[in-house]
């Protein structure tokens, strides 16, 4: 993933941030998950509204406020089990809300259908992206491969609105989200293959 080979650059950089935020605000980690969550609906808003460019700008600072969580839990040593539950639940409703301003968008502006379908694709993808890793990770495997984790979600959409053209990049977010979830799905078929023992019983969703 593009994100593994920029992720520590980031996460180095944005830890002096969770420092000085940690310092200055004393706000705990899970305030900043939900203080992302809504920057995102100010996203949302601001896309239902039809300004695309400021949308798009927003949604990149909205994107790195999301890591502040995880910065400010690691040095003030609140990493805690809820916490990463949170962070991630809240990140999929953040993400839809996003989405859903986009919908919003494309109907007032009389879309094709194409727009609407493209956006729910997306957000299967992305919904899809996010439940292969996570049910990988319940089974005590690792299924963090694939093109399009959510960072590489966030900046591709970014650009797309400021540069005005939301449709190209839901084509490019609705193919390439959904191979991703497909490319965990091979990974662990292949990480499990002649090893694989039926479950006693089979999770519910």
């Amino acid at each position: 993933m593009i994100s593994t080979l920029v992720g520590d650059w980031v996460r180095f950089r944005i830890r002096g941030v969770g420092q000085f935020l940690a310092r200055t605000t004393h706000l705990s980690p899970n305030a900043f998950t939900l203080l992302g969550l809504l920057f995102n609906i100010v996203v949302a808003i601001i896309l239902g509204t039809g300004n695309l460019l400021v949308g798009g700008v927003v949604a990149i600072f909205a994107g790195l406020f999301d890591m502040l969580d995880g910065a400010v839990a690691r040095v003030t040593n609140q990493i805690t089990v809820f916490g990463g539950f949170f962070d991630s639940t809240l990140d999929r409703y953040a993400e839809a809300a996003v989405y859903f301003g986009l919908l919003v968008y494309f109907i007032n502006h009389n879309a094709s259908s194409t727009a609407v379908l493209l956006t729910f694709a997306t957000i299967v993808g992305s919904i899809m992206v996010s439940y292969t890793r996570a049910r990988a990770e319940a089974a005590g495997l690792s299924a963090s491969v694939g093109w399009f984790a959510r960072p590489e979600r966030v900046v591709v959409l970014a650009v797309f609105l400021i540069a005005d053209q939301p449709l190209w990049g839901l084509w490019v977010l609705a193919v390439l989200t959904n191979l991703t979830a497909f490319q965990r799905i091979f990974h662990v078929w292949q990480t499990t293959r002649g090893t694989d023992r039926p479950p006693r019983s089979r999770p519910s969703a």
